[in-house]
């Protein structure tokens, strides 16, 4: 057995798609963006997503469509936001599928029922109704009207290059 420097499984950057490496580049917040309730619950760790201020304030994110969120979401659903704060990581990998999460992904973290769907307690986050999703790319871009804004003092984490990092 040897120890690599280097993620045996993971191609040189040689070998990866240019615009993939060139996105990896550009920080981006970290969030878990939600929908239902017991059984119906759906979750995904969501860093392509845009707060647009106006009256209302609105937001777009865009998810796999293949997901289980991007299968639930429709127009007319209600989604919660969680920025998720430095120690999140974890939890970050769970819903974005590249963890293990025995029971279920909302047995990570301590989530809180809103009329939006669970949102992480403790956490920044945000209650929206989506009123658009469109396919834009290999993406859903979901689009909603901010209806609840609650902000912690905890800062938030971005996420470039495979790795977080603390926004504090």
């Amino acid at each position: 057995m040897t120890i690599h420097s280097e993620h045996p499984f993971v191609p040189p950057d040689r070998d990866k798609d240019a615009f993939r490496r060139l996105r990896g580049r550009l920080p981006a917040p970290v969030t878990v963006v939600t929908t239902g309730s017991g059984r119906a619950r759906a979750g995904l760790t969501v860093s392509a997503i845009v707060l647009v201020d106006g009256e209302p304030a609105r937001f777009e994110a865009f998810v796999d469509p293949d997901a289980t969120l991007g299968e639930s979401v429709e127009v007319g659903s209600r989604v919660a936001v969680s920025v998720l704060r430095p120690g999140d990581d974890y939890l970050a990998e769970v819903f974005a599928g590249l963890a293990p999460a025995p029971g279920g992904m909302f047995t990570v973290g301590e989530w809180v029922q809103s009329p939006w769907g669970p949102r992480l307690d403790g956490r920044s986050w945000w209650g929206a109704t989506v009123d658009a999703v469109t396919e834009v790319g290999w993406s859903l871009r979901v689009t909603g009207v901010v209806e609840e804004v609650d902000v912690e003092s905890a800062t938030g984490v971005a996420h470039a290059r495979g790795r977080f990092h603390d926004l504090g």
